[in-house]
């Protein structure tokens, strides 16, 4: 199903999943969609590995736990996480160079904590790996001791106006 692009996330300079100096990032893109999901791009290489073709499984957390945690962003943009649970189901290998979409919504939100599920599908539809995630929120300068400054935390804006996510009947099912 196409959904149209509402906003698009910052990404920043270090981070391993979207982070756009670190030559080891995925530098994943990531999406605010419309039906309040988010969704992060990216595509894997032959330095993300664990087995020939394969994805590190770390990786494969990161990125959901990355990506999945953003959905909070949708409903209070100011809103950071620090991860305190996340379980993943790996289902099937997650290939490298390939695009891969990482999408996730947002399950439960209260004052301090809030929780996300989401999954990684690939080109062809198939979902790879699923992940329900809890969350404290804080602010950057709690998490960081230091705000984000535009040299670590900017936005590149590009023409992606619609993503196409196949398995969005996801979120209407029990997966957990």
């Amino acid at each position: 199903m196409k959904l149209k692009v509402l906003k698009k996330q910052n990404n920043s300079a270090e981070c391993v999943v979207c982070g756009m100096s670190n030559p080891m990032s995925l530098k994943t893109q990531t999406y605010e969609l419309e039906n309040d999901i988010i969704v992060g791009i990216t595509t894997g290489a032959n330095f993300h590995q664990s087995y020939p073709h394969r994805m590190h499984g770390g990786l494969i957390t990161a990125l959901l736990d990355e990506v999945i945690g953003r959905a909070i962003n949708i409903v209070e943009p100011n809103a950071f996480g620090v991860t305190a649970s996340i379980e993943v189901q790996f289902k099937k290998p997650v290939p490298l160079d390939e695009q891969i979409k990482v999408v996730g919504k947002l399950t439960r939100n209260t004052s301090r904590l809030f929780e996300a599920e989401g999954f990684i599908e690939s080109e062809s539809g198939e979902i790879l790996a699923t992940a329900h995630a809890k969350y404290i929120k804080q602010t950057m300068s709690k998490i960081a001791g230091e705000e984000f400054t535009e040299e670590n935390w900017f936005l590149l804006k590009d023409d992606v106006k619609y993503v196409d996510i196949k398995n969005v009947d996801f979120f209407n099912e029990k997966y957990f």
